[in-house]
Formats: C-alpha cells, sequence, structure tokens
C-alpha cells in the first residue's frame, strides 16, 4: 500500500539516503551511509559566483562506521564530496571522537554532544540515526538470533506485555497490569 494521491505539485528537492551494512574478514562489521541532496533547480549557496546547477548534488556526503559485534566503533571515515561551501569538509577530523562509543541506548544524545551543533555538520550527526538502526539490521542475527536476546520494549511490537512477545517469546512475556 502507498501513500493517497497527491495535490498536483512540483518537484523542488530530493534527499537520498544509502545505508549498507558488511561484514569484514577481521571480524568487524563496516555500516556505510551517504547523503545526497540535489534540487530541480539551480542556486548559488554563498550569494557570489558560485552555482549550483539543477541536478548536481549540493550535498553529497560518505559515512563509514567500523563497529564490532558489542557495537563499540573502532573506526570512522567521513568525506564531504559535495558541499555548498568550501569548507564545510574542514570540520571531518571531528567526527573522530565517536571512536571508542558504543552504538545502544543514549546514542542519538551521544551524537548531539559528541558533534551536534557547531562541534559537527548537521547531515552527518543526522545520519548516526540511520547508521544506528542500519547495524542492528545488520548484525540481527548475531545480536538476537545467535544470542538468544530479544530487544524488549524497544518498539511496540517487543513490549513484552504484547501479543507478538506472549507468542512467539512466551518466556519474556510480562501480563500486563492494571497499571499498564
Amino acid at each position: 500500500m502507498s501513500l493517497s494521491a497527491a495535490t498536483e505539485r512540483q518537484l523542488k528537492h530530493t534527499r537520498n539516503v544509502t545505508c549498507e551494512g558488511y561484514e569484514r574478514t577481521d571480524g568487524l562489521w563496516d555500516i556505510e551511509a551517504h547523503l545526497t541532496d540535489t534540487k530541480t533547480y539551480a542556486i548559488h549557496p554563498d550569494n557570489g559566483g558560485r552555482v549550483v546547477n539543477a541536478g548536481t548534488p549540493i550535498h553529497g556526503m560518505h559515512v563509514r562506521l567500523t563497529i564490532d559485534t558489542s557495537l563499540l566503533v573502532h573506526a570512522i571515515e567521513v568525506n564531504m564530496e559535495h558541499t555548498p561551501y568550501r569548507s564545510c569538509n574542514s570540520i571531518e577530523a571531528a567526527f573522530q571522537s565517536i571512536v571508542g562509543e558504543r552504538i545502544g541506548s543514549g546514542w542519538r544524545q551521544l551524537i548531539r554532544e559528541k558533534i551536534g551543533g557547531v562541534k559537527g555538520c548537521t547531515h552527518i550527526a543526522e545520519l548516526m540515526g540511520p547508521i544506528a538502526t542500519t547495524a542492528y539490521q545488520c548484525l540481527y542475527k548475531v545480536l538476537f538470533e545467535e544470542s538468544g536476546v530479544v530487544p524488549l520494549n524497544g518498539c511496540h511490537i517487543w513490549a513484552d506485555n504484547g501479543q507478538m512477545v506472549a507468542e512467539y517469546f512466551p518466556q519474556f512475556y510480562r501480563a500486563a497490569t492494571q497499571d499498564g
């Protein structure tokens, strides 16, 4: 099922985000994300002579996060291939502050603290959310199937008092109380 028919309109901007996860031969995992923004019209981002033509990326950014099966970050590589301003990529080294951190509860807050605002790039910081969920999807077999761990209460379907947990993981099921 898709969305309902839209009112007549004209496309102005497209943002594509692609995330992919790879198992490496050394036992680590690479999670890569690529963000591209394009417009259907030309812009002058610095109010000067520079023009970014329609269809040419205003943003083209790549991130590779190397993690282990405990979701510990071993390395990060950032490449800002297309940016609206020449100095945008001067912040690439700041993302090294993520090395040694672990994807998990509090990840988004950690990202805001480490590389949010003027400490980093909004677009790279935004990619860290999809990178984290891609890591979970990539390592699903290792994190959940092989370990027997269930991501209880991670979303409504995984509620420990819900029908899915009762049916498939009864050992973790907790009947709802009157308090909720």
